[in-house]
């Protein structure tokens, strides 16, 4: 798999967040639909919520 496949599923995970954090009280469902999406995609790479800032290179030199 791709390096850049990785960053963009990786990206990908992180909006997935965003959006299960802001929505979760206009529509929970679909809130806990977007998480278990990103986690879905964190473990498919072996990360974890508070590693990905690394894995993405965030903030690296």
């Amino acid at each position: 798999m791709s390096n850049h496949r990785r960053r963009d599923d990786l990206l990908i995970a992180v909006a997935l967040t965003e959006f299960s954090v802001h929505y979760e009280r206009v529509d929970p469902e679909l809130s806990q639909r977007a998480w278990q999406l990103a986690a879905d995609r964190l473990l498919e790479y072996d990360v974890g919520p508070y590693e990905v800032d690394e894995a993405l290179e965030i903030g690296a030199k």
